[in-house]
């Protein structure tokens, strides 16, 4: 039996945590979900957790998801998850500052449920081939 990757979906926005959360536990049971509702339980979470990936929401209430993703690519306990940046920032400076501070993927809002999923497979079977 192959294990579930274990994916934080953070947000402040419960509704977008809500859809988040259908899209990806449509796929046969493939992913093995938590939820964080601001920058700071997300870190927390991802300390507590060490999930697989990240999707993470840039403006959000205590930590931005931009600070969040930098204190995790500079712990070196934390610095393989992925994080892939979810955002209705999506200006080429947004984008920028996603990579600069070591986002591995950046989409931007409104986003297609079907390309979030492949990204996320996507950005899963890279982590998988590079530890296999």
């Amino acid at each position: 039996m192959v294990d579930k990757a274990k994916i934080l979906i953070a947000d402040d926005e419960a509704s977008l945590r809500t859809l988040l959360r259908a899209v990806m536990s449509s796929e046969a049971n493939e992913f093995e979900l938590s939820e964080a509702v601001d920058g700071d339980d997300a870190l927390a979470k991802v300390q507590a957790d060490k999930p697989d990936l990240v999707i993470l929401d840039v403006m959000m209430p205590g930590q931005s998801g931009f600070e969040v993703c930098e204190k995790i690519k500079k712990d070196p306990k934390l610095k393989d998850i992925i994080v892939l940046i979810l955002t209705a920032k999506g200006q080429e400076t947004d984008k920028e500052w996603a990579s600069s501070v070591g986002a591995d993927h950046f989409l931007s809002k409104p986003f297609s449920p079907l390309e979030l999923l492949e990204t996320v497979r996507g950005l899963l079977g890279k982590k998988s081939s590079v530890s296999s």
